[in-house]
């Protein structure tokens, strides 16, 4: 693939926070949604605030050579609730977040040591191209309900039958979702320079656009299924119907302020649960992040592996997490949805990367976008995702492109990927939940394992 900026490109000025924007539009809905399903009063925007810093870590301890963002992590979910189980305080409970993103981060920096001195040829032949091609594929197609779910948020699923039952509600959803699906394709395809590399910013702006018609027309009609943009986000903003200084600016509830409150309830025994919550999970999410930087080394054309190395970006990533999680709560990952940005818009510039995450940090103090962002529809957003995550299942299976299939050992390596990650293999031992991405992962391993002394006959 062509790129338009390479890693090492820097746009100019303007051009540079446009990009930015739109990097920031493509992973800000899922790293916001991350507190809000912990509640326990976390904020999005300290989210926000902790996936920007971590980001400009990873990016330092990269040499600025991995265009990744960083966002909230959803594999650390059921750690993060764990937290706060047993009817702990709310200071205690948010020492736990920033205890957990420590011991996490701990385990990628051991990992990182043990790189640099064994190198990563052992991960290339423990993960071919026929382990990582269709594991890739697997992260934009276990992806593929959620942003089916957001398109048809509106409509009502019958769960008996696997089927949505339309309403006009769900009906104008799905035309929201359809508009700005076909902006962004329409804008890769068929734009110039500027619809090539900012479409989601012309597709989400057309399906709002679209949506907020709609929305002025049901309230001055008074017709519910019209009502498609949530206005709350921006009611929100008024202090008892007044307008104040945080109207237009306002400080997030950041983890940190309150944890600090914690120390003092600290017990052996509440360490021992955080460290089992949060530890395994993070041998998990290493091998996504491995899968990740397969896929955006593909991307670029270049090994982030062996350049930077495999023990920069797990130090970026998990040093990254424990800065993350000390402002917003949440161990950050490696975003599917970041890379899918740099895929489509063919713009591997590290600065727009580094852009977009001062501008999630400044972004996250500025009250009126983070009602713009909580007020657009999901199905809006549903319809940039189905091409983000489809771009990602696409780039997995240009990698398997270069297996020979008609041998059977990589046959069956990717069967097995393919078949136990599209039927949504995932497990729970315990507080550990190995994802629907870490199962697929695992047992394409142990059979590339098993096969890997057969004679390649076809």
């Amino acid at each position: 693939m062509q790129l338009i900026y390479k890693v090492e490109d820097k746009p100019k000025f303007l051009q540079l926070l446009i990009f930015a924007l739109q990097q920031l539009l493509s992973i800000m809905t899922a790293t916001l949604v991350v507190p809000v399903i912990i509640g326990n009063n976390m904020s999005p925007a300290a989210a926000l605030v902790g996936a920007g810093v971590g980001t400009l870590v990873y990016v330092a301890f990269t040499k600025k050579k991995s265009p990744v963002f960083l966002g909230s992590s959803f594999a650390f979910i059921g750690s993060m609730f764990a937290a706060f189980a047993g009817g702990v305080s709310m200071s205690l409970g948010y020492l736990g977040l920033i205890i957990g993103a420590v011991f996490a981060g701990m385990v990628y920096v051991i990992i990182a040591v043990l790189v640099k001195f064994a190198g990563v040829g052992w991960i290339n032949k423990l993960m071919p191209a026929a382990v990582v091609g269709p594991t890739v594929a697997i992260i934009g197609l276990s992806l593929a309900g959620n942003a089916v779910g957001d398109v048809l948020k509106f409509a009502t699923y019958d769960s008996a039958n696997a089927v949505y039952d339309m309403s006009l509600k769900g009906w104008l959803g799905l035309l929201c979702a359809l508009v700005t699906l076909f902006t962004v394709i329409i804008c890769s395809t068929y734009g110039k320079k500027w619809g090539r590399l900012i479409p989601f910013i012309f597709g989400i702006l057309g399906g709002y656009a679209v949506a907020g018609v709609l929305t002025i027309i049901g309230y001055a009609a008074g017709i519910d299924a019209l009502k498609l943009v949530d206005v709350a986000p921006f009611t929100a903003l008024l202090t008892n119907g007044a307008v104040t200084i945080e109207t237009f600016v306002s400080v997030p509830n950041f983890t940190f302020l309150t944890a600090f409150k914690g120390f003092g309830e600290i017990t052996p025994d509440y360490l021992g649960t955080i460290a089992v919550a949060y530890i395994p999970v993070a041998f998990v999410v290493f091998a996504e992040h491995l899968a990740d930087h397969k896929n955006i080394s593909s991307i670029i054309e270049k090994d982030l592996l062996e350049e930077p190395g495999l023990h920069r970006t797990l130090l970026g990533d998990g040093i990254g997490s424990m800065f993350g999680a000390f402002f917003g709560g949440c161990p950050n990952t490696t975003y599917g949805e970041s890379v899918g940005c740099v895929a489509i818009t063919r713009n591997a510039s590290v600065y727009t990367i580094i852009a977009a995450a001062i501008m999630s940090i400044v972004i996250a103090f500025v009250s009126p976008f983070i009602a713009f962002v909580s007020s657009i529809p999901s199905s809006v957003m549903g319809g940039v995702c189905m091409a983000l995550y489809g771009f990602i299942a696409v780039s997995g299976l240009k990698m398997v492109q270069t297996v020979n299939l008609n041998v059977n050992k990589n046959l069956f390596v990717v069967s097995a990927i393919l078949i136990s990650g599209i039927g949504g293999m995932a497990l729970r031992i315990g507080q550990i939940t190995l994802t629907a991405v870490a199962c697929p992962l695992i047992l394409g391993i142990v059979v590339n394992l098993i096969v890997s002394k057969a004679k390649d006959e076809e």
